[in-house]
């Protein structure tokens, strides 16, 4: 039951959001439940079941996981306005372990070397769910042309 819901979790949509991404951004609590939000930018799916991300920066991030896995990883395009909130437990893999040589691999195609890493944050995805922008909600009629033509107004692109 727990691979099919995998499968469910990050699907196709899911997995090609998180691909044609740039930057997403990881929710994190401390023991006393402070939260932390923080980009990240080094990030991948891996094995079609997890996210994997570079550990570039984020000493917050690192020592709130390691008292409290329970994430969240929100992902979007903002021209689109359109993503995913994904849930799940977060793991910090160290060089010395196992899988983080073919972790470090794929994450390397995305710096080429140019952002060094010891430690990757690994999330189990444990649920999912579409974001979207207001508009499409308050205005049916609006589709992702007009979303992306009034974004690029927005943002004076």
């Amino acid at each position: 039951m727990r691979r099919y819901l995998q499968r469910y979790i990050m699907n196709k949509a899911v997995i090609s959001c998180l691909e044609q991404s740039v930057l997403c951004w990881l929710a994190t609590a401390s023991k006393e439940n402070y939260p932390n939000v923080s980009p990240k930018e080094v990030f991948a799916v891996y094995e079609n079941r997890s996210i994997i991300i570079a550990n570039i920066a984020s000493p917050q991030s690192v020592k709130n996981i390691r008292t409290n896995p329970k994430v969240c990883l929100s992902v979007i395009d903002i021209l689109v306005q359109k993503g995913y909130q994904l849930k799940g437990t977060a793991s910090i893999i160290s060089k010395n372990e196992d899988d983080f040589a073919d972790m470090a691999a794929q994450l390397l195609k995305l710096t080429a070397g140019k952002f060094p890493f010891s430690e990757i944050i690994k999330i189990e995805v444990t649920h999912s769910k579409p974001i979207i922008a207001p508009k499409y909600i308050l205005y049916p009629e609006t589709t992702e042309a007009s979303q992306i033509e009034s974004a690029k107004n927005a943002y004076g692109v």
